[in-house]
């Protein structure tokens, strides 16, 4: 196969900062391939309330309009019923849950799910979406830790897939076969996400390794195998959520002792041939419209007209391979992406 042509893609979980650096990161969508950003709150301060979230929401149509950017609030305490139902009216899709301190600007994370009871109530009434970052924090007394945190956090998703059934819970970025089992035992208002990076790294790829170090973490070869073999089977509520998180150079490159490296990773830029790429490289290839866009936008109700030809981006195979920019910056920032550097098997065609 030499070419493809992807209707409309679409990346349901990404970061695009704020300030300077969002003006850096917002025009990435679109040159990786994307149609639609969901875009994730977790800025500073967090975005908590509708008026913040329209306001950031027309700040990155103001840098670059040609894509939907669909809004999150970040769930605090600040977040009501009202503040839910006044969401809905105002076309913002989502609430995304941080476990207090596990990752970016989780600091004001929720310690308790029950608390927020009244709210999920209120966000399955209005058929809004649960995003749900699946950790729970590292305790030395529990022997809890980033390799098994996200085991850990899942009797979480499957209680409040329980008690709220009709509620539509997306655990992001999956990392692990427990996740994928979880995700299968549910109902069809669960579904996951699952990064072009989790599908190319384990935990050798990070361990001393700063630049491939994110939240969560890779964890283990077999585990791998389970992300692609679901993505492999095609299926319906497994799709793509990059989770690109910029951060500059010298935030992944040097830790500090309080903090160490920030974690995350950057695909935005790439994001559409990176995906080919990795999904030709376990014989996937044919699923990845499915992945990238059709199941998505299906499960967010954002799927694509019938009645008109929907947009749609064309990658073409390089057999001498399409290198990977090493840096991408602005008069104020700079980014180091994925793979940086490195060659991959695909690139977008460009008029």
């Amino acid at each position: 196969m030499s070419s493809l042509t992807i209707a409309s893609p679409a990346d349901f979980h990404v970061h695009l900062r704020q300030g300077s650096l969002c003006k850096l990161t917002t025009p990435h969508v679109k040159q990786g391939g994307f149609d639609l950003a969901y875009v994730m709150p977790n800025l500073k301060p967090p975005v908590t309330n509708v008026e913040q979230a329209l306001a950031y929401k027309a700040e990155l149509e103001a840098i670059d309009s040609s894509v939907e950017y669909l809004m999150t609030l970040y769930l605090s305490p600040e977040l009501t019923p009202e503040e839910i139902r006044k969401a809905k009216v105002a076309g913002i899709t989502g609430v995304k849950s941080y476990p207090r301190g596990v990752t970016t600007n989780s600091d004001g994370g929720i310690e308790s799910y029950e608390a927020y009871y009244p709210v999920f109530a209120a966000m399955e009434e209005e058929d809004m979406v649960l995003n749900l970052h699946g950790e729970v924090p590292s305790d030395a007394d529990t022997d809890t830790h980033v390799l098994n945190a996200e085991a850990r956090f899942l009797p979480h998703l499957h209680k409040l897939h329980a008690r709220f059934p009709a509620l539509r819970i997306v655990l992001e970025h999956a990392t692990t076969r427990a996740a994928i089992d979880a995700v299968r035992a549910c109902g069809p208002t669960v579904a996951a996400t699952i990064t072009a990076h989790h599908l190319a790294l384990v935990v050798d790829d990070w361990a001393g390794q700063s630049w491939n170090f994110c939240k969560p973490v890779a964890k283990f070869p077999s585990d791998r195998t389970a992300l692609r073999e679901v993505i492999r089977e095609g299926h319906p509520r497994v799709f793509l959520g990059s989770d690109s998180a910029p951060h500059p150079p010298h935030s992944k490159s040097v830790s500090s002792p309080d903090h160490g490296c920030a974690a995350g990773i950057y695909t935005s830029p790439v994001l559409l041939p990176l995906v080919a790429h990795l999904l030709e490289s376990f014989g996937a290839l044919d699923r990845l419209e499915g992945f990238v866009s059709t199941f998505g936008r299906r499960f967010y109700k954002r799927e694509l007209s019938a009645d008109a030809a929907p947009p749609s981006v064309q990658l073409r195979k390089v057999p001498e391979g399409n290198t990977i920019e090493k840096e991408y910056t602005s008069a104020d920032d700079s980014l180091v992406p994925f793979w940086a550097g490195k060659q991959i098997g695909w690139e977008i065609v460009r008029s």
